[in-house]
């Protein structure tokens, strides 16, 4: 998989005949390689954004590029080989199998009746080795932990063989211990990546760049270490914040309390 460049021009969107967009005029670019942290509390339109960057929606204005291509000049297979997605709501198995669910994954690179092939299969044979997944291959999906279902979503992602990867909240209502295993494997993937994220110290340790948004408006972009300043996260999630460094790992740390 090769990570290509993911710039986002002066994109909003809202319902038709609203009264005001969902998602102002939102401008970032993504190099390749690199991931980005959505953060902003809720109905910030983080979900909005990234429904634009998986092609689900159509901008009301802007574009979003990959590689310099508007991704609604493409056809939608093609698309689809470029952008994978990986949502907050899981897909309904049916009684599928985790090796299944992951070759799902492969339907874009799929022509006319063609269900396999050789080819796929060794995809899917290396996106289960890599995620650690080929002891769980005959399993029924449902029977999955949360974090082992977040990463066969996660692979299904990666069978695709996609330039740009994005997550919606995807260590959501996961423990701790799984929360650090979808981290560490943000990290590995090697793909432009684009996650939504609730969690402001997650982001500081997982994300190269942040965007915060709040009522759909953009109110910055840049390295969460110099972006992520106490102001614009209090005046952001309408708390009191307070950035901590901390000495022993070099690492910074918000803690919250509410405003009196």
């Amino acid at each position: 998989m090769i990570a290509a460049d993911l710039d986002v021009q002066d994109v909003s969107w809202g319902p038709a005949k609203a009264m005001a967009p969902v998602l102002h005029s939102t401008t970032f670019k993504v190099s390749a390689g690199r991931v980005v942290g959505v953060v902003g509390p809720n109905g910030a339109g983080k979900s909005t954004l990234l429904r634009l960057l998986y092609r689900f929606q159509q901008p009301a204005t802007g574009q979003v590029q990959i590689g310099g291509t508007d991704i609604w000049s493409m056809k939608a297979r093609d698309c689809a080989k470029q952008i994978a997605a990986v949502l907050q709501e899981q897909v309904s198995a049916f009684g599928l199998t985790v090796r299944e669910i992951v070759s799902l994954g492969r339907t874009p690179h799929l022509s006319g009746f063609s269900f396999g092939g050789a080819g796929n299969e060794q995809v899917v044979d290396a996106v289960l080795t890599r995620l650690d997944l080929h002891h769980l291959a005959g399993r029924v999906f449902g029977t999955l932990s949360g974090g082992e279902r977040q990463r066969v979503m996660i692979a299904r992602a990666l069978t695709q063989e996609p330039q740009v990867l994005i997550l919606d909240e995807p260590t959501n209502h996961l423990d701790v211990r799984h929360q650090l295993e979808v981290v560490s494997l943000i990290r590995s993937l090697g793909l432009t990546i684009v996650v939504s994220l609730h969690d402001l110290n997650m982001a500081v340790g997982v994300c190269d760049d942040v965007l915060v948004l709040k009522d759909g408006h953009p109110k910055g972009f840049g390295p969460p270490e110099t972006l992520l300043t106490d102001r614009l996260v209090s005046d952001t999630f309408h708390v009191d914040a307070r950035r901590e460094n901390l000495a022993t790992s070099g690492s910074s740390h918000f803690t919250f309390t509410l405003p009196n």
